[in-house]
């Protein structure tokens, strides 16, 4: 809860110096936090404190987890009163609509970066956001396109394309092992990690429409979005 709760301040402070008035103009919570190695674990446990876990890689899925809610909590999606450390990374019926949360060996305190839109902002850019209620939502992606003042009839036309500057999205392979009721192999593939897979389905999902493949498509999607779907946001030039 710690982590929450620092990541909730920051986020709150990053909108305020991006000078987003309105919550809902915050298109996209970028966060970058830490994990344990086994060396941090030995230095916690040589102070008597007790890690969370002790295998790294379980590490970067609740510091994710942690993270998101943070985000969560501070656009009021989540309640901070309904938390405890027992719901991170457990309880997935909390989420964030705008959370992106990856974690890294190379810090040991969370970054936080705040995209949206700011009435004192001058340039031609603006953004938009919905939540790919799973790894096909296709529709999510059209309205947000639709927001931003794209006509579509089917992949974007190439004089439109150059229009987009960013299309970020988070993805994870379903918990279930379905997709709108039908079986899916991401997580039982094992040469293939099924996070690589769920990046490169949803990449592939979005870079349909698009008609482009620079896309920012990021895995680990505990909290951020619901269940097998998660947070999609564009950055477009106006016409």
């Amino acid at each position: 809860m710690s982590q929450v709760n620092a990541t909730a301040t920051a986020v709150r402070e990053a909108i305020e110096r991006a000078a987003i008035a309105d919550d809902a103009d915050v298109h996209w919570v970028q966060v970058k936090c830490p994990l344990l190695t086994k060396e941090r674990i030995v230095e916690a446990r040589s102070r008597g404190e007790i890690t969370a876990t002790d295998d790294s890689y379980v590490s970067m899925a609740l510091s994710r987890a942690a993270a998101a809610l943070g985000a969560a909590v501070a656009l009021g999606e989540v309640d901070s009163a309904t938390l405890d450390d027992r719901a991170i990374g457990r309880d997935f019926g909390l989420w964030s609509s705008r959370a992106s949360a990856s974690a890294g060996v190379e810090l040991m305190h969370n970054q936080v970066i705040v995209l949206g839109n700011s009435g004192e902002w001058s340039g031609d850019n603006f953004m938009a956001h919905s939540v790919m209620r799973d790894a096909i939502d296709l529709p999510s992606l059209i309205g947000v396109l639709r927001r931003l003042d794209f006509t579509l009839t089917g992949q974007l036309d190439e004089a439109e394309a150059p229009r987009i500057r960013a299309v970020l999205a988070k993805a994870e392979a379903s918990r279930s092992g379905m997709i709108r009721g039908a079986r899916h192999i991401m997580g039982d593939d094992s040469d293939i990690q099924a996070s690589r897979h769920a990046r490169a389905f949803v990449g592939g999902v979005l870079a349909g429409i698009i008609g482009r493949t620079d896309l920012f498509v990021s895995g680990g999607s505990e909290h951020q979005g619901p269940e097998g779907g998660g947070p999609i946001a564009v950055i477009a030039s106006r016409r």
